[in-house]
């Protein structure tokens, strides 16, 4: 066996030299044991970070945000535990009390608490905290003062029962129900005097934890300092985590803590430090440093596996390799682990396997029947294991990997096979312990396969969560249940009864989920309204992913089925009211939200009208219909007066208001709505809102012209990988800019992206904004069928529908691409059909639009005069919402028309003060195209230093000329770079640069501009 290899491999007794044949060899000598048995490291190489996190924790001090980052086995946890000791024994030598106001162990006690989130995939709602705390104070909460709010933690704290108030009524709305359950955590830390809150291995937290992070982060009187280790490797695509770390609160400290490998000296003593502190060869300590590139649990390891192959030797005074050329070190840790872990005997083998798919800290009798192994047998192999290193004995007596990344290696050396034998004894133990846990039963029924206790207990589990006001939880669940292979339709239904799939993004095995839901709808034994269930959850389930279209298909058949329930049918109306690109005009959408009204009026209990209310007002505004407004000013009241459960629907209907008033045109009302839900986002910690709320923020500030850092600021937003939508927002909103600083290519690129998330999805509103955009980039290179082509489609659904309230992006573009292409009459028709749509309604936007529209139409046929006067009128209703850059842009219009009027002076004065303000907003695509106008008229245009190395302005650079030079006798890029010793790719700039300055896009365009400004290009 390889773990009975021979202590002494490196003294070979070659003892039959010298004997004669048929001479028995006498038997030698048992050799002793001389390997060292290496001690636990040494806390080394670490000394400033060590000193930053203990500054940051030390008492007296402003709250802090720490978050420790590295790869695995690089120290995060070490570093960790050094510094609470550190702060605990500052603060006993300062005091002479650790009590509950200082920093002591990371059991809880001194006002610390320490939770380590296990590598599960679903874990009950706020696992690592609840099981840090039930450590931290076994006596349970008697004589804490808990509020009645504590009531919540029943189902995540049974064995408190008895000592927490009773449940709270249950409130309808999921998000005011994890708001009530968020204050309650914090409540509990408040009374366990809990100062500082570590939170291991945030890379594996459930969003429930992550949500609890943030709202500490996030609460308007912080108590509690957070310090997060985390792998950056390791974090799963659209984490809260960077949301949380990348926004520092006010008045707190925020460190960041990168921990990086060790170098050649440190590699050294930490080598040193578990060989009794003896020299470690400069040879040695290089060899290890460069096979283990310096991190600090590789070179533990290592050091553990020298010494079981007997590879270490002692030699004057000094640990030395045995053999240079003939010691290969594993290349991972996880390679060492499992070399290490082959060289134990079986018995020993088993029970780390046991332990590495239990997950996590387990009492002795657990692991032992795990293991399938007798306790006579099975304890010597723990003891074993806890010597080698590789197991630890923590609270309790619980044993567990001492490094989670040794626990991964031994799990995935394991079969299938029996990976899935394990996870059942794993459930079967835990099955039988006081009080088990649901979450973990469910995810051990689900490692062996076995699919009946799999649903008992996942359904369990999700229906704790949703007790504990966790639906994010429950719904994750939920999720992984309806891919069970065969799931009999009636189980189906009664988990989509449980909770609304939709509510939280980023949907694990989407569409695997969705097949099993449309499959459950073949089923012909299932009633009406078993039907309808399944039809609104993949209703709202397309729906939330930005497929509005689709979604309505599902509603109208849901409704069929809802005779019995007309709250649920009268969310379905609302739902049907909000505009799509589909074939139904606005008529039908207000009449399903007539029908809404009605059934609100009716059947919805007036303390719950609220959610309902919001979501009709914001179908109706975007309908464009003033009746939309009547419920906004009730939004801005104030929030005392509105139920706890009702916040959440008050901010979102601030959002949407805000929303609706920024496209309508009315944006100071927009800035104070949007202001207000942004306020109240930030004092109650509600994250999603935050995000969208931020978006349209940044959204009003293009509209109103404060362009300042403006790309970074969209950039700033918080990522969303779940939400294709905010995504193309972003898109949109960088496109915008990018095409008004001249970027065109890059423009188009974002533009485009954002539009098809819009058709994609059938959401009007994001079609609209991009296609116009579209439209005005093509136009501007002089590519009028594709102008055409980005707004035909877009245009016709609004046409089609009558929904004029997203025209203002839109219509402005499509009627100059119908001019261009000589389809007058067209344009006209557009054009008095758009002004009759909003004609009698106060949506400025539209209204503003509309006057461009009469003014592209009166350029076309009609005398300058008259189009100057148009183009006045169109200026002048954008500089009124405000909205600075399209009033500048019609006032390039009229400058121009009234220089063709004659007389050009006062034309041209107007073009001048155009084009500064345009390069002042940071609108310098459009300044160059002004300033290029102005020279066509003789003008010098004045130019602007816009930061930087001062340059040539509008002028041609000597380098620029002598390109431009060859370039007018006929040269190509090649040739040109050949000739003047410079690479393509700089005279490819070179020359862009100059047909920027001469405020065209081609090189024939440049050749003709250079010509007839008879420029002599060689001077």
């Amino acid at each position: 066996m390889s773990g009975e290899r021979s202590t002494a491999a490196h003294q070979v007794v070659h003892a039959t030299q010298g004997l004669s044949p048929g001479t028995a060899a006498p038997r030698p000598e048992p050799v002793p044991d001389h390997r060292p048995r290496p001690r636990p490291p040494r806390f080394t190489g670490r000394d400033a970070e060590l000193r930053d996190l203990v500054d940051a924790l030390a008492p007296g001090g402003p709250v802090a945000l720490v978050v420790v980052e590295g790869e695995a086995g690089i120290g995060k946890s070490r570093l960790v535990r050094e510094a609470l000791r550190l702060c605990g024994e500052r603060r006993e030598t300062e005091t002479g009390d650790g009590g509950p106001d200082g920093l002591g162990g990371p059991d809880g006690s001194g006002g610390t608490l320490t939770a380590v989130c296990p590598p599960f995939r679903d874990a009950l709602t706020f696992g690592p905290i609840i099981d840090a705390v039930r450590d931290a104070r076994p006596e349970g909460p008697a004589g804490l003062g808990l509020s009645p709010l504590a009531g919540v933690l029943r189902p995540l704290l049974p064995e408190w029962a008895d000592d927490l108030q009773p449940v709270p009524e249950p409130l309808p709305d999921p998000g005011a129900a994890r708001h009530r359950l968020l204050r309650a955590l914090a409540e509990l830390l408040d009374r366990l005097a809990i100062r500082v809150l570590v939170v291991e291995d945030v890379h594996w937290a459930d969003d429930a934890t992550l949500d609890f992070l943030l709202f500490l982060t996030t609460r308007p009187t912080r108590t509690v300092s957070l310090v997060l280790t985390y792998r950056p490797e390791d974090l799963p695509p659209g984490s809260l985590l960077p949301r949380l770390t990348s926004r520092p609160a006010a008045g707190g400290r925020h460190v960041r803590l990168a921990l990086r490998p060790l170098g050649v000296a440190d590699t050294a003593g930490l080598v040193s430090s578990m060989l009794d502190d003896d020299h470690v060869s400069d040879a040695f300590s290089t060899f290890l440093h460069a096979r283990t590139d310096g991190i600090p649990l590789a070179l533990e390891e290592s050091v553990h596996l020298l010494r079981d192959r007997a590879d270490l030797v002692r030699r004057e005074d000094e640990w030395v390799r045995h053999a240079l050329a003939d010691i290969a070190v594993p290349p991972t840790i996880r390679d060492a682990v499992a070399e290490r872990v082959a060289r134990l005997d079986p018995d020993a083998r088993t029970v780390l396997e046991a332990a590495a798919v239990l997950g996590e800290p387990a009492p002795e009798d657990v692991l032992f029947a795990v293991a399938g192994l007798p306790a006579d047998r099975a304890r010597p192999a723990a003891d074993a294991a806890v010597r080698g290193g590789l197991l630890t004995e923590g609270a309790y007596g619980r044993l567990a990997f001492r490094h989670a990344l040794s626990a991964q290696a031994v799990h995935d050396g394991l079969t299938a096979r029996d990976r899935a034998r394990l996870h059942a004894r794993a459930g079967r133990a835990l099955a039988e312990g006081a009080r088990p846990s649901p979450a973990r039963l469910a995810h051990h029924f689900r490692g062996a396969g076995d699919l009946g206790p799999w649903l008992r207990h996942g359904e369990r589990a999700a229906d704790l969560a949703l007790a504990a006001g966790d639906q994010r939880t429950a719904v994750a669940f939920v999720h992984d249940l309806l891919t069970i292979p065969g799931l009999p339709a009636r189980d189906i239904v009664r988990l989509v009864r449980k909770v609304p799939l939709h509510t939280y993004g980023g949907l694990r095995n989407r569409d695997e989920m969705l097949r099993t839901l449309r499959d459950c709808l073949t089923d012909d034994g299932l009633s009406p309204r078993e039907r309808a269930d399944v039809h609104m959850q993949l209703g709202r389930i397309i729906h939330a992913a930005g497929e509005l279209r689709p979604s309505q298909d599902q509603f109208e058949q849901a409704i069929q089925g809802l005779a019995d329930d007309p709250l649920e049918a009268a969310r379905a109306m609302i739902l049907l009211g909000v505009p799509t690109d589909s074939p139904l005009p606005v008529a039908a959408h207000l009449r399903w939200l007539d029908r809404a009204a009605e059934l609100m009026e009716r059947e919805v209990p007036r303390e719950r009208r609220l959610f309902y209310r919001v979501s009709w007002s914001n179908a109706l505004l975007q309908l464009g219909e003033e009746t939309g407004w009547q419920p906004v000013d009730g939004f801005l009241r104030d929030e005392s007066e509105v139920a706890p459960g009702d916040i959440l629907h008050l901010n979102r209907g601030l959002l949407n208001s805000g929303a609706g008033a920024m496209y309508w045109g009315r944006h100071a009302k927009a800035r104070q709505l949007l202001d207000r839900a942004l306020d109240q986002a930030d004092r109650h910690g509600i994250q999603g809102q935050h995000m969208m709320i931020a978006a349209n923020v940044v959204h009003l500030d293009w509209f109103c012209g404060h362009w300042e850092n403006y790309p970074e600021r969209v950039r700033a937003l918080a990522e969303s990988e779940d939400d294709p939508r905010f995504l193309a927002e972003k898109q949109l909103l960088l496109g915008l800019h990018d095409l008004a600083a001249g970027d065109r290519r890059t423009a188009e690129e974002r533009l485009a992206a954002a539009l098809d998330e819009g058709l994609r999805g059938g959401d009007l509103l994001l079609q609209a904004e991009p296609a116009g955009a579209l439209g005005r980039l093509h136009l501007a290179d002089g590519e009028t069928g594709r102008a055409l082509a980005a707004t035909e489609q877009v245009t016709g659904t609004l046409t089609a529908k009558g929904l004029w309230v997203f025209g203002a992006e839109l219509l402005p573009a499509r009627v100059e691409a119908l001019l261009a292409a000589g389809r007058t009459e067209e344009a006209g028709r557009l054009t008095d059909a758009f002004a009759g749509g909003t004609a009698g309604r106060a949506i400025p936007a539209a209204a503003a639009a509309a006057l461009v529209c009469r003014a592209l139409v009166t350029g076309a046929d009609g005398p300058a005069d008259r189009a100057a006067d148009a183009w006045a009128a169109a200026a002048e209703a954008w500089r009124a919402l405000p909205r600075p850059y399209e009033a500048l842009l019609a006032a390039e219009r009229e400058a121009l028309h009234r220089i063709a009027a004659g007389p050009p002076d006062a034309g041209l004065a107007r073009l001048h003060d155009v084009r500064r303000e345009l390069d002042a907003l940071g609108a310098r695509g459009d300044a160059d195209r002004v300033a290029a106008a102005l020279r066509e008229h003789g003008e010098t245009a004045r130019v602007v230093w816009r930061g930087g190395r001062r340059g040539y302005g509008d002028r041609l650079s000597p380098r620029e000329t002598e390109v431009v030079r060859l370039l007018l006798d006929g040269l190509t890029n090649r040739e040109i770079a050949a000739a003047l010793s410079r690479s393509p790719k700089t005279v490819a700039a070179q020359l862009k640069s100059a047909m920027r300055k001469h405020g065209v896009t081609t090189r024939t365009a440049l050749a003709v501009s250079v010509a007839t400004a008879e420029q002599n290009p060689a001077e």
